[in-house]
């Protein structure tokens, strides 16, 4: 399956701007409420957006072929780490996504997972993954907040466009 750089580039994008979203809507919560566990492998609305923001780190420093020496750390369960550098972490992703030619994304990466499995797949499938990924756990979030009595923000990839003047 081929993608083009310009399409995983706009997935960055709306995952940034959706998770962005999530964070407002979590801002917006008690402390009660942010950390109520829901019975889910990551518990909460913290720990489920938490989970996203270290899978999004873990996955930029593969692709980038740097150290991905954490997953998560004690330090990342703040609201503000949430608030301050996973803006700044989607930053550096769309930073390294602009540099992306449809060659790149076609190439394979190889990678080592969290057990020291070796694998190797289209940086182009990667990228989608990643996207992948936060949709799944972001829809848990708004269940979350629904449950709580929340209306949660629109968070459709159809609104990403819509809001971002992305649609064609």
């Amino acid at each position: 399956m081929k993608v083009s750089a310009e399409v995983l580039r706009s997935h960055v994008g709306y995952t940034a701007w959706a998770s962005g979203l999530l964070v407002e809507a979590a801002a917006k919560l008690t402390h009660d409420e942010l950390t109520r566990d829901f019975g889910t492998a990551d518990k909460s609305v913290l720990g489920t957006l938490v989970h996203i923001f270290g899978a999004d780190r873990l996955w930029l420093a593969r692709l980038k072929r740097e150290p991905a020496d954490r997953f998560l750390t004690d330090a990342d369960y703040q609201l503000a780490v949430l608030q301050n550098d996973w803006p700044a972490l989607y930053e550096r992703w769309q930073d390294w996504a602009a540099g992306l030619t449809d060659e790149a994304a076609a190439a394979a990466v190889a990678y080592s997972d969290m057990r020291g499995n070796p694998w190797r797949q289209p940086l182009g499938q990667l990228v989608l993954h990643v996207v992948n990924h936060g949709t799944h756990h972001r829809g848990q979030v708004s269940g979350f907040l629904r449950t709580m009595g929340y209306t949660p923000p629109k968070l459709d990839l159809v609104f990403y466009y819509l809001t971002s003047s992305k649609a064609g």
